[in-house]
């Protein structure tokens, strides 16, 4: 049997956590002004592909790539750019507007293995989808095991 060791704080940090994720669903509920447009970062998936490099995934609908920056510095990777409401459509006329607008910027720490110079961009059905190749050093290598005999 492992002996665990008691943390008089663990419990009260999870009693914590649940509180903070109860009164923001409440916050939220409450705060819900019809005109309301307030600032958004883009909901993103990082995931290892399997191919020796890592892949970033953005939602970023309705915007024109023209509209999206992506610069890579000191190994830093930077998304930006502005979701704008459609021109047609004036303000007054809405009933009711849940969908955010307005500019954001995002950005992520790349581990060092990753090859800045490769770096590549894919836009398409509203997905930004970056891929961020590893290093050739950093890829793992098949060592021969010589046998004396």
């Amino acid at each position: 049997m492992a002996i665990v060791r008691w943390d008089p704080f663990r419990e009260l940090n999870a009693a914590q956590d649940r509180m903070n994720r109860l009164l923001g669903d409440v916050y939220r509920a409450a705060d819900d002004d019809v005109m309301r447009r307030g600032a958004w970062a883009p909901p993103v998936d990082i995931y290892d592909s399997g191919n020796h490099e890592l892949v970033i995934k953005a939602e970023l609908p309705d915007m024109n790539k023209d509209e999206i920056d992506i610069s890579v510095e000191n190994n830093t990777l930077t998304l930006r750019g502005e979701k704008k409401m459609d021109g047609a459509i004036k303000e007054e006329c809405c009933h009711r507007i849940e969908r955010t607008y307005g500019a954001f910027s995002r950005s992520f720490s790349l581990p060092a293995t990753v090859d800045t110079s490769k770096v590549s961009a894919d836009y398409r059905n509203g997905v930004l989808t970056i891929k961020l190749p590893t290093r050739e050093e950093a890829k793992p290598k098949q060592i021969q095991v010589q046998v004396q005999g």
